[in-house]
């Protein structure tokens, strides 16, 4: 296990005006909550906590399951699957699909992703875990992964059960967030999330999209929503203006347009109220530190992702960061390899955590290079001791 050491302290990046309480909003879905995407912080919660059916927002973690996959090699997007009766039984929004029927992976991820088939749903996760119980008990935990302590799955697409003694798909809104957060971490899924219209089948089935917020509010890009007639009107929607990016999510609207009302009036709030502080840059050298045993004396260190803060607008908000490295870097080291990371707070709260790489390869020296660098470091402690 890699042994990490604080080495480079807490420095004051940016001060602003006191953070201003929870803005107040009338809204008449049951539970809403607005999250900013890249720290996961909660700018306004409704009844955050209260155990929902979500209905079709259950597909975001039908995603990310799917999602995992890819990443994981063990399924490629221009796989065929075929489709079971069990697949073609699903009602709901579907694309019809046929006992034997032969797709894409990639189309049905479309489907699902834009027109929220539900019997895609069943298809993909009998391809990826052979049945759909196998494929629901990942789903369960990744929840409990997660810390998803408010969710619990019966089915991958959020249909209520036929028999109404058996307990159906719930969650809460600070939980449909938690899991739209993760899902973003996979940026293809807005491609398919941001398409307004699409075609499967050769281009002879069309897919429209459900979320009218892709087409209709200015810089939304996913995620899902859902409808039935238990859980009522539900979306989980993003967007990014100006370098920030949230996630606001509404459960139980009484109409899908007052849905799409509400989300609007969230995402409008985060957008006007907070500004991106960009903390760091993906690749941005950090700081250079010395190497024991290589060719060269020390590596670039370089940040493995883009970080922005969002910062109240009027607000007194300090944002300060502390590098931890690991103990002793020691040759050989790839380009890439993880050496540390960044954490970063916000008012002495820790907001988030970055990655720190190497910035290049570095080789082990020869015997002759080692034995140089340690009597120079020698040295060089000899003369320090005795300034």
């Amino acid at each position: 296990m890699a042994v990490f050491c604080t080495i480079f302290i807490v420095i004051p990046i940016f001060s602003l005006p006191t953070q201003a309480e929870q803005p107040v909003f009338t809204l008449q879905s049951r539970s809403a909550i607005l999250m900013e995407a890249s720290t996961g912080e909660i700018i306004f919660s409704k009844n955050p906590d209260e155990k929902l059916p979500p209905a079709s927002i259950t597909k975001i973690m039908t995603l990310l399951l799917i999602m995992e996959a890819l990443e994981e090699g063990r399924a490629n997007l221009t796989d065929i699957v075929r489709a079971s009766e069990n697949a073609m039984r699903m009602g709901g929004s579907q694309i019809y699909l046929e006992v034997g029927e032969e797709m894409s992976l990639e189309d049905l991820i479309k489907s699902i992703a834009i027109a929220s088939a539900n019997d895609s749903c069943v298809a993909v996760a009998e391809y990826l875990y052979g049945t759909e119980e196998a494929f629901v008990r990942k789903m369960n935990e990744k929840a409990k992964e997660l810390g998803l302590t408010n969710t619990y799955f019966y089915n991958t697409n959020g249909l209520p059960p036929d028999d109404p003694g058996v307990k159906g798909n719930y969650t809460s809104a600070k939980d449909v967030a938690i899991m739209s957060r993760e899902l973003l971490k996979y940026p293809r899924v807005l491609e398919w999330t941001s398409t307004w219209i699409d075609y499967v089948r050769n281009g002879e089935f069309v897919l429209n999209n459900t979320n009218k917020l892709v087409r209709h509010y200015q810089g939304v890009d996913g995620l899902k929503t859902g409808y039935t007639n238990e859980a009522k009107y539900c979306l989980s929607a993003t967007g990014e203006r100006n370098g920030l990016r949230f996630i606001a999510v509404v459960m139980g609207a009484p109409t899908s347009d007052i849905r799409f009302k509400e989300v609007s009036t969230l995402l409008s709030y985060g957008f006007n109220a907070f500004k991106a502080y960009e903390v760091v840059e993906k690749d941005q050298l950090v700081q250079k530190v010395r190497v024991s045993r290589g060719k060269v004396e020390e590596v670039g260190v370089i940040a493995g992702t883009d970080f922005k803060v969002p910062l109240r607008k009027g607000a007194d908000e300090k944002v300060t960061t502390e590098i931890v490295l690991r103990e002793r870097i020691i040759a050989p080291i790839k380009a890439g390899e993880i050496l540390g990371e960044m954490v970063v707070k916000k008012d002495g709260t820790e907001i988030g955590r970055i990655p720190l790489k190497a910035q290049s390869d570095v080789e082990r020296g020869t015997i002759f290079q080692i034995i140089f660098q340690m009597l120079k470091n020698l040295f060089l402690s000899l003369v320090n001791l005795f300034r």
